[in-house]
């Protein structure tokens, strides 16, 4: 497996390692290119950053870790901590600070990078040095990721990465997986080489037998919901959903418009198109979902059924679920584009009925991939949570935001496996986010 190679020295000194980092590296400065001085400050808003302030923070990122945490060396910016440490600067200041130019931005980063390459070339790291190489190569993962959505949220152009042909005629998959129940140990193993703190440790959980849906909800299934007033149905919010609802005037997904002529557009990126009947409905928060669910008399599932759904083997006999859990959904075998739509190499999402190579066990479809599902279940930590090194990652959001499972078209193929834990407030529509849902 890719990860378990970088983690035990695959190519010697690290070599995997510097790979990962200058690929990721490079999917960072492309994920901006292309863009003027006021596109890479754009305008203050609470759900993105500003894009000179966040390429700057990726690197300081990198030199805290990497560098002066692991091995204790000087900063190569005095400022650094002041203009880039996220868990000091407070989110609405970051457009007023004495921000360094795009170039050198940039220029930081090749040094941060040339360095972070230097001293892997030097000599093998030891394990906790591996460590933090991955946790940072992550972490620009994320922030990739998080650019691109910016990208859209600001009606940029897309990205100049090279796009592949996307499975457009594969059309819709109907129909719900049965999973059987059982004990089920829910979170990773010891075993894998890294994980993030939140997803710590797997542990027995039971399974009552249920059905999810073999594929998420499509524009077509989302767009009738719209049609039915499902916007304008009381009956149909939570509380706390339907005050959001009123408070953005909510009617339908925030990137949706009628067409001329009637049925809908989605704007993608700067342009608009015609709404894909068969694609993932993106795009939409959990309130959303939610009352989407109880339009069509289903439920979002828990994140122990999604993980089940999506990691679980059924027994010989199929009536309960077998202790063997696999890494991805299609088995232990790394990400390949035939298996998940990952790593942005279509640039939007393909759909729902495409890469059947990618099933699960049970026969669900493209749950890593494509879009990030909501899930029922609020973000909180696993018993006998430990903080990791990076204590800002995951507790000061617990018990504020909702589960999402999978990752999406734009997040790093090494970065995700099943037990992979996303979390975002309930209003966050903003994000590469649908959801696929269960039987009652």
């Amino acid at each position: 497996m890719l990860l378990r190679g970088v983690v035990h020295g695959e190519g010697g000194h690290g070599g995997r390692l510097v790979a990962w980092h200058r690929d990721a590296r490079a999917h960072t400065i492309a994920l901006v290119d292309g863009l003027d001085a006021e596109q890479l400050m754009g305008p203050r808003l609470s759900i993105v950053n500003p894009l000179r302030w966040e390429v700057g923070h990726v690197g300081w990122f990198q030199e805290f870790w990497a560098l002066r945490h692991a091995r204790d060396e000087a900063s190569l910016r005095a400022d650094g901590d002041r203009l880039y440490d996220s868990a000091r600067v407070a989110h609405d200041t970051r457009w007023d600070l004495p921000l360094p130019s795009m170039a050198e931005t940039l220029g930081y980063l090749e040094a941060v990078l040339a360095r972070v390459r230097e001293r892997l070339a030097a000599r093998e790291p030891s394990p906790t040095e591996r460590y933090f190489h991955l946790l940072t190569i992550f972490h620009e993962d994320m922030h990739d990721e998080a650019f691109a959505y910016t990208r859209q949220t600001l009606a940029y152009p897309p990205p100049p990465l090279p796009a592949a042909v996307s499975s457009a005629a594969a059309g819709a998959l109907r129909g719900d997986a049965r999973v059987p129940g059982g004990a089920f140990a829910l979170g990773a193993s010891r075993d894998l080489p890294f994980v993030f703190d939140n997803e710590k440790w797997a542990h027995r959980v039971e399974i009552v037998p249920f059905a999810i849906g073999r594929a998420p909800v499509t524009n077509a299934e989302f767009a009738t919901f719209v049609e039915d007033g499902g916007y304008r149905r009381r009956e149909l919010w939570s509380g706390a959903g339907w005050r959001w609802r009123e408070a953005v005037e909510a009617a339908h997904p925030v990137y949706w418009r009628r067409a001329v002529g009637g049925g809908w557009e989605r704007r993608h990126f700067d342009r608009w198109l015609e709404l894909e009947p068969y694609h993932p409905v993106i795009f939409v928060g959990w309130y959303e979902a939610d009352a989407y669910c109880r339009w069509a008399g289903r439920r979002l599932p828990t994140e122990a059924e999604w993980e089940a759904a999506a990691a679980g083997e059924p027994t010989a006999g199929g009536t309960a679920l077998a202790a063997h859990k696999r890494l991805y959904p299609w088995g232990d075998q790394q990400p390949m584009p035939e298996r998940a739509n990952l790593d942005a190499h279509t640039l939007g999402c393909v759909d729902v009925a495409a890469l059947p190579a990618g099933d699960s066990a049970f026969g669900c479809r493209q749950m890593l991939g494509n879009v990030w599902e909501w899930t029922a279940t609020d973000f909180l930590p696993y018993p006998g949570f430990v903080l990791d090194p990076y204590e800002e990652y995951s507790a000061p959001w617990f018990g504020t935001h909702k589960v999402l499972r999978g990752g999406c078209w734009a997040t790093r193929g090494r970065l995700l496996r099943n037990t992979w834990r996303n979390f975002y407030t309930p209003d966050r529509r903003d994000v590469f986010a649908g959801f696929r849902t269960c039987s009652r």
